[in-house]
C-alpha cells in the first residue's frame, strides 16, 4: 500500500521521540571519528509544510513539536540543544515554526565528509520529491522497497552503521516483516546500530514484533516508549523506538531527554525505557 503521506503526521509527539532519538544516536557515535554508513528505509519527502493544508487537517504538530518549541528557552540539555539549534536553522530569520524536517533531513544536517546516506522511499510522489531534495554526492535515493534494499546494501563500506527502519505499518504484515528484516540485517552487521520505531496501538499490534524481535538472534536490544496521558479511545496511543546495540550510556541520555519534555505543561507523556532483549 502506497496510500499513506507523512504531511498530515509530520512534527507529532512520535517524531519528536524517534528524532531525538535519531540525533542522539548520531551525535553519540560520532563522538568516533571512524565513517558510519547512514540508512533511512522509509525517507518521506524530508522537508515538510506545517502550514500546508495536510498539516493543518490534523494538527498534531501542534501536540508535538510546536509544544517543545514553544517550551525552547527551558531546555536547557546539551543533548536537545542540538535538536533546537537544527529546527531553528530551518526556520531561520522567523520565530515560528513553519518548517519541520523528516528523518532524511536529520540525517544529512549530521553528515561528515566520511559518512554516507542511503534513502529509501518507493511512494511516487514522496520519491520525487525526495529526489529533487537530496543532492548529489553523499545521499543516495533509491526508488524501491525499504526493507529489502536494506538487506541488499549490507554490509557497507564504512566501519560503521545507523539505519533507522520506520515504516508506515499501514500492512499489518509490517510488523513481522520488520521483525524478520532487523534480524537478517543484524546477521550481515552485528555491529550496526539500528533505531526500529513503531507505533503504540490500541489494537495492540505492536507486540506482534515485540515478540518476534525476542525470537531473533539478535541481542541488546532497548525499548523506549512515550505513552499519551490522555490516548485516544483508538488508534496510536503512544510511540516506541528499539535500539539494537546503542551507544553506552543513550538509554539515560533518551531518558533524560524525553522526560524533560514529557509534563503536561510539554508533550504529557509517561517514559519507559527498558531492555527487551539484554546483552
Amino acid at each position: 500500500m502506497l496510500s499513506y503521506l507523512h504531511a498530515f503526521h509530520a512534527g507529532n509527539f512520535a517524531d519528536v521521540q524517534k528524532h531525538a532519538a535519531l540525533t542522539l544516536a548520531l551525535a553519540m557515535m560520532q563522538a568516533k571519528k571512524s565513517g558510519i554508513a547512514c540508512f533511512d528505509t522509509h525517507a518521506g519527502s524530508a522537508i515538510y509544510d506545517l502550514r500546508s493544508e495536510r498539516a493543518r487537517k490534523t494538527g498534531e504538530a501542534d501536540n508535538g513539536i510546536q509544544k517543545l518549541w514553544r517550551a525552547r528557552e527551558q531546555l536547557r540539555s546539551e543533548d536537545w540543544r542540538q535538536v533546537l539549534d537544527v529546527l531553528a536553522r530551518f526556520n531561520a530569520g522567523s520565530g515560528e515554526l513553519t518548517v519541520y524536517p523528516g528523518s532524511p533531513a536529520w540525517f544529512k544536517h549530521f553528515l561528515r565528509a566520511e559518512d554516507d546516506l542511503t534513502l529509501f522511499e518507493l511512494h511516487p510522489s514522496e520519491g520525487e520529491q525526495l529526489a529533487d531534495w537530496a543532492s548529489a554526492g553523499r545521499v543516495h535515493v533509491l526508488r524501491q522497497d525499504g526493507l529489502a534494499g536494506l538487506l541488499r546494501q549490507l554490509p557497507p563500506k564504512q566501519p560503521r552503521l545507523l539505519a533507522l527502519i520506520d515504516p508506515s505499518y499501514e500492512v499489518k504484515s509490517d510488523y513481522l516483516d520488520v521483525a524478520e528484516t532487523l534480524g537478517k540485517a543484524w546477521q550481515k552487521c552485528r555491529h550496526g546500530v539500528y533505531l526500529v520505531w513503531y507505533p503504540i496501538l490500541t489494537s495492540g499490534l505492536q507486540g506482534q514484533l515485540k515478540d518476534a524481535v525476542r525470537a531473533t538472534a539478535v541481542p541488546k536490544v532497548l525499548c523506549s516508549e512515550a505513552h499519551l496521558r490522555t490516548p485516544p479511545e483508538r488508534g496510536m496511543t503512544g510511540s516506541g523506538m528499539l535500539v539494537v546495540n546503542p551507544p553506552w550510556g543513550f538509554d539515560v541520555r533518551l531518558s533524560e531527554m524525553i522526560n524533560g519534555v514529557a509534563g503536561p505543561d510539554a508533550l504529557n507523556l509517561s517514559h519507559s525505557v527498558e531492555w527487551l532483549v539484554p546483552e
